[in-house]
């Protein structure tokens, strides 16, 4: 069973452009790379020559005469003649280059040799990526491939592409949505939150109607995140790393959730654990978010780097980690419990990177005030307020109307309630998380004019 995703357009725009430079698609373990490519391929090339770097190590010798391309055929052919090279109509494809980074070189002589379309795709392309840009800087274009998003989740349970615009026209005109619509939408919501969106979990949930066999499947996710952690990173920092991955899913659960190192393990300090978070987050395992040294423009060179929150890429993975009795609550009763806000924050950090957003929260020292996340338009910096129950956004109402904080002019606040605005606020459903790019893209605020 195949699943409609974001990468198939993309896909498609690439194979269009005139001299199309080889492409490097990057996602952690299981987003569905591989699936998607060789769909794509089965439509557009009369020859696929796909080359597993981690199943099929002879071909590692392919570079062995350089790499120049006609060398490098003559290699690959050498090992498999039945594999056909027609200029025009192949695919090269070199899967799991995190095992041979060093074919990245060869890059630039496909792309000026133009007569075979390439692409490069493996999981933890992050931490190798610097070798694999200075291999090939220049001659290549690069895609980042994450695991389904809400939108992707609608498309796999059968709506159309109607259902986002719609969607995007409730927030553009400020126009809430009607009883049956936030029944479905937020049941729908809910749904995704539990399985996250690895595709074998999706397709299984799809498959059988129900919850059976995802947390199973979830969980060999997470043992195959840690077999990659033992496998990848070197020395002390395998115990280092792997002790701060054990550790996110309970620091979220509290109320202060910026990630203490001292919790990690006995006597752990900073300096013995700087860069693990960095390691997890290059491997696509986690998304971290920066504290704001003070709530003003710009938002990049405003940040405390050993200040931060850390968030499973995937909300799917962090469910899979909850305590057994939390989560048959979860599956069987729809009952968040005690991690309703770690999840929904998860979320929500979750769907802003999948739009090329990067993650600040702020929260002031020896004070209540705090935003969990920031955006901005051209001129205003936007706190964006997560609220896993009703209530008011005190914080947020502070920093908008407080004369501190010139850059703030007005707030989003998401949750489980309709679409609203009222006292510079902009109050959304979860599930239209997704569509905040999109959003943001032509929205005038009036608290700007």
């Amino acid at each position: 069973m195949y699943l409609k995703r974001k990468i198939d357009a993309f896909l498609e725009e690439w194979r269009a452009e005139p001299g199309r430079k080889p492409l490097v698609i990057k996602g952690s373990r299981q987003v569905g790379k591989t699936e998607s490519i060789l769909h794509f391929a089965a439509s557009h090339y009369e020859s696929i020559v796909e080359i597993n770097f981690v199943r099929d190590e002879k071909y590692k010798g392919i570079i062995s005469d350089g790499y120049d391309v006609s060398d490098i055929i003559k290699n690959i052919s050498l090992i498999d003649p039945s594999k056909r090279f027609i200029p025009g109509k192949t695919l090269i494809f070199f899967d799991e280059i995190t095992e041979f980074p060093e074919i990245a070189a060869s890059l630039k002589f496909f792309c000026i040799d133009g007569r075979f379309d390439v692409i490069c795709s493996g999981s933890m392309l992050g931490i190798n990526y610097k070798r694999i840009e200075s291999n090939s800087v220049g001659y290549k274009k690069d895609f980042e491939m994450f695991s389904m998003d809400f939108e992707e989740f609608l498309w796999a349970k059968g709506y159309a592409d109607d259902t986002s615009k719609d969607m995007l026209s409730h927030m553009r005109c400020c126009s809430p949505f009607n009883e049956l619509e936030m029944k479905i939408y937020n049941s729908l919501y809910l749904d995704h939150t539990i399985l996250g969106g690895m595709p074998a979990v999706v397709v299984e949930y799809i498959e059988k109607g129900t919850f059976e066999g995802s947390i199973e499947t979830q969980k060999q996710l997470i043992a195959d995140y840690k077999e990659d952690i033992r496998k990848y990173a070197s020395g002390l920092d395998q115990t280092r790393i792997v002790n701060v991955f054990n550790r996110i899913a309970p620091q979220l659960a509290k109320e202060n959730k910026k990630f203490q190192i001292s919790k990690v393990a006995p006597g752990a300090r900073f300096r013995d654990y700087r860069g693990c978070a960095e390691w997890l987050a290059d491997a696509g395992m986690v998304n971290i978010c920066y504290c704001m040294e003070f709530p003003e423009l710009p938002l990049g060179g405003n940040y405390e780097p050993d200040i931060f929150k850390l968030y499973f890429a995937d909300t799917g993975l962090l469910v899979s980690l909850l305590d057994d009795e939390s989560q048959e609550d979860l599956r069987a009763n729809k009952n968040l419990g005690v991690y309703k806000g770690a999840l929904y924050e998860n979320m929500v950090g979750e769907a802003l990177i999948k739009q090329g957003y990067k993650l600040y929260y702020y929260r002031k020292k020896d004070s209540t005030l705090e935003a969990d996340f920031f955006i901005r338009s051209a001129s205003s910096l936007i706190p964006v307020e997560v609220k896993a129950q009703s209530g008011k956004a005190k914080s947020m109402r502070t920093l908008i109307m407080s004369d501190h904080y010139p850059d703030i002019r007005y707030g989003i606040k998401l949750s489980g309630n309709n679409i609203g605005h009222e006292g510079r606020i902009y109050t959304f459903p979860y599930f239209c998380t997704f569509l905040m790019k999109r959003f943001m893209a032509d929205f005038h605020a009036e608290e700007e004019i």
